[in-house]
């Protein structure tokens, strides 16, 4: 519950306006609450971190010839219900940059989306699932990225764009 809420300040907000009374209110928890579970800002930034990458957390097996309309649905939720947790993210990967102590945090989210990247497309048949794991969440990243706070916002791509697209980035992997 405080993760989520601390996610959701953190996404409305930016860093800045993460305080643990923000994440009381936003839980709904009296006053004190937060800071009884993260006594300091670096713990209450750390269990966002956390909350995140639990949500993360990705069990389906999309059958390969289903991988490009996973990954056109995987997008379009990012967009949608995952929005408030992707402006988040990107509100950590900038701080990040500027944090030493939240980028270790930070880089263990993304390794375990890279993980399971990897294994997604070894199962579907690629030849390099590390290097083409890279180059597959470098596109969702921005695709992702320019529908939320890019340009593209103005008028996010359709899932029937979205499956075109990563048909045409999994078809130049090889795949």
């Amino acid at each position: 519950m405080i993760g989520d809420a601390a996610i959701e300040v953190i996404a409305a907000e930016g860093m800045r306006g993460l305080t643990h009374r923000a994440v009381d209110r936003a839980a709904g928890l009296p006053p004190g609450s937060t800071s009884y579970y993260a006594r300091t800002r670096a713990a209450l930034l750390e269990l966002a971190i956390a909350r995140m990458v639990e949500l993360d957390r990705v069990d389906i097996e999309p059958p390969p010839e289903r991988l490009a309309e996973y990954l056109a649905g995987f997008v379009c939720a990012a967009n949608t219900m995952g929005r408030t947790r992707m402006l988040a993210r990107y509100e950590f990967a900038l701080e990040a940059t500027r944090r030493p102590e939240l980028r270790e945090a930070y880089d263990r989210g993304g390794m375990v989306i890279r993980r399971r990247c990897r294994e997604v497309l070894a199962a579907a048949g690629s030849p390099d699932p590390a290097r083409h794991a890279e180059l597959l969440v470098a596109w969702l990243d921005g695709t992702i990225f320019d529908a939320l706070a890019g340009t593209g916002s103005r008028k996010p791509p359709t899932h029937a764009a979205l499956i075109r697209n990563a048909r045409d980035v999994l078809t130049a992997l090889g795949i």
